[in-house]
């Protein structure tokens, strides 16, 4: 069976909704939906812009990283260069570019799109567009004025590394750095 058929078998459709709550980021309703047996059901959720990351990785596989506080979760993670898309951009590439210069003082001679990653979808719109960057040149970064950032190189195994005994948590950087490990060291 197809992916469409799936969707034409299991397909909820909006009866009601509800506008819960509008912010910077997220814009928050609850629905009532009719199931595909007719039962009626509610679905929360919340609707985000979108969002991009960025592997840098250097010459020598080395990665970059930027550790910052995550107020959410009351502390600091180590994650890819990353940020949300500005409203109405769609140039997803040229978005990943901003972010690695804001974030780490790179620019990238050659992009390359790894896919998407969708962190939440029984909740949460956000699809998180990664890239590989290479050919990196460094500069000065400029975080925006409300991110605090240390940047942190290392090797990427030992990156993957970090994967594997569960010290990275970031969905969009286990899926990126584990992605891009296996594109340059094949199974």
């Amino acid at each position: 069976m197809k992916s469409s058929e799936f969707d034409a078998l299991l397909r909820e459709t909006t009866v009601e909704q509800e506008d819960v709550f509008e912010g910077k980021v997220l814009h928050v309703f609850r629905d009532t939906i009719a199931l595909p047996n007719g039962i009626t059901s509610m679905r929360e959720y919340a609707v985000h812009r979108g969002a991009v990351a960025v592997v840098a990785l250097d010459d020598e596989e080395n990665v970059y990283l930027v550790r910052q506080y995550r107020y959410a979760i009351g502390r600091s993670t180590l994650e890819l260069p990353a940020g949300k898309l500005e409203v109405g951009e769609d140039d997803k590439e040229a978005a990943a570019r901003r972010e690695l210069s804001e974030e780490i003082g790179a620019t990238a001679a050659k992009m390359t799109p790894l896919g998407v990653y969708v962190a939440s979808p029984a909740i949460l719109t956000e699809r998180i567009t990664c890239f590989l960057a290479e050919g990196l040149t460094f500069g000065e970064c400029h975080p925006d004025e409300d991110e605090n950032l240390l940047t942190v190189k290392m090797p990427l195994k030992d990156a993957v590394g970090l994967v594997l005994d569960g010290s990275l948590e970031d969905g969009k950087t286990l899926f990126a750095l584990q992605k891009v490990y296996l594109l340059k060291h094949p199974l």
